[in-house]
C-alpha cells in the first residue's frame, strides 16, 4: 500500500490514469484508524453524524463547533488518507465573507485537508470565493440532504430529463467555479456516466453507479452500526451494531449473577499485608 498523502491531486491522477479510489464517511479516531489501517484514501466526515453519531432526527442539527471537533478526531488518525470536512447547513450559505472564514476554521481548526459543499450552481460563486482562497473544495450534487425540504425528501435525484439536465449543468458550473471533485448522491447511474463523460475532475458515487472515479459509503452503513435505515446504494459488509449489543447484553448478565468480575479481574492482596491488616483489625476497639 502507498504510504504517501492522497491530496486532491492524487485524486486528479486518478481520474487521469483511469485508476479507481476509494471513500468513507467516519466520524471518529478509531474508525478512522481503521479505515486508514485498510487503505481507504479519502475520509468524509459528513454531516451525516447529526443522525448516525449524535442522534439528531436530520442533518442540519449539525453545529460547525460540532463538525469541527469529529474532523480533529478523524485528522489525528489520517497520516495517508485525505480528510474532507462537510461544510454544516447554514454555515456557508449566509455569505461569501462567513463561508471563506468557516471553511477556514475546518482546515485551521479541525486539520481537514479539503471541505466539501453541498448544491448546485445556484452556490458556484460561494464554492469559487472558497477556492480562490486557497482552500480545495469538494462539490456535492444530487440527493443533498441539507436541503431535502426541497427535494421533496430523501429521493433519487435527476430521473426526469430536466433533472439529469440540472446535475449536468451543475457538476459543469461547480466544476468551472474550482471544484476538485464532484461527489453524486442518489442519482441514476446513467446519469452520474453522463456527468462523468463530461467532466476533467474526478467523480465520487454515493449511490450513483459504478461510472464514476470513485465509491463513497457510510461506515456507520458498512459495519451495521446505524439500523434505523439502510440507503439502497450501500452494502452491509458487518453487522457490529448486533455483536455489541450482544456483548452488552452478557456483561449484564454476568454482573446480575455474579459470574463478573471473576478471580482474573480482581486485584489481590500481598497475603503478609492481607494477615497484617486482619491482625491490626482484631485489636482496634469496635
Amino acid at each position: 500500500m502507498n504510504n504517501k498523502k492522497f491530496t486532491p491531486l492524487s485524486a486528479q491522477r486518478c481520474r487521469d490514469e483511469g485508476r479507481k479510489f476509494t471513500m468513507m464517511s467516519v466520524y471518529d479516531y478509531p474508525t478512522a484508524k481503521a479505515a486508514e489501517s485498510a487503505g481507504i484514501d479519502a475520509l468524509l466526515v459528513g454531516d451525516s453524524l447529526a443522525m448516525t453519531v449524535l442522534g439528531h432526527a436530520d442533518t442540519i442539527s449539525l453545529t460547525l463547533d460540532e463538525m469541527i471537533h469529529h474532523v480533529k478526531a478523524v485528522a489525528r488518525a489520517a497520516d495517508r488518507a485525505m480528510v474532507v470536512a462537510d461544510m454544516p447547513f447554514l454555515s456557508y450559505q449566509v455569505s461569501i465573507p462567513d463561508a471563506i472564514s468557516n471553511a477556514g476554521r475546518c482546515l485551521k481548526e479541525g486539520r481537514a485537508d479539503a471541505v466539501k459543499l453541498e448544491g448546485g450552481k445556484q452556490n458556484a460563486p460561494t464554492l469559487g470565493a472558497i477556492h480562490d482562497a486557497g482552500i480545495p473544495v469538494m462539490a456535492h450534487i444530487g440527493l443533498t440532504p441539507q436541503s431535502a425540504g426541497q427535494l421533496g425528501g430523501m429521493k433519487v435525484q435527476g430521473k426526469s430529463l430536466e433533472g439529469a439536465r440540472a446535475l449536468i449543468e451543475d457538476a459543469l458550473a461547480l466544476e468551472n467555479a474550482g471544484a476538485f471533485a464532484v461527489l453524486m448522491e442518489c442519482v441514476p447511474a446513467e446519469v452520474a456516466a453522463l456527468v462523468h463523460q463530461r467532466l476533467r475532475v474526478p467523480t465520487i458515487s454515493y449511490g450513483a453507479g459504478p461510472a464514476c472515479d470513485a465509491q463513497g459509503l457510510v461506515a456507520a452503513d458498512v459495519l451495521g452500526l446505524f439500523d434505523l435505515f439502510l440507503p439502497k446504494f450501500s452494502k452491509r459488509y458487518a453487522n457490529i451494531g448486533e455483536q455489541i449489543r450482544q456483548a452488552f447484553q452478557a456483561y449484564r448478565d454476568e454482573v446480575m449473577s455474579g459470574a463478573f468480575p471473576g478471580r482474573e479481574h480482581q486485584y489481590a492482596l500481598p497475603e503478609e499485608v492481607a494477615h497484617a491488616l486482619a491482625a491490626e483489625l482484631d485489636k482496634s476497639p469496635d
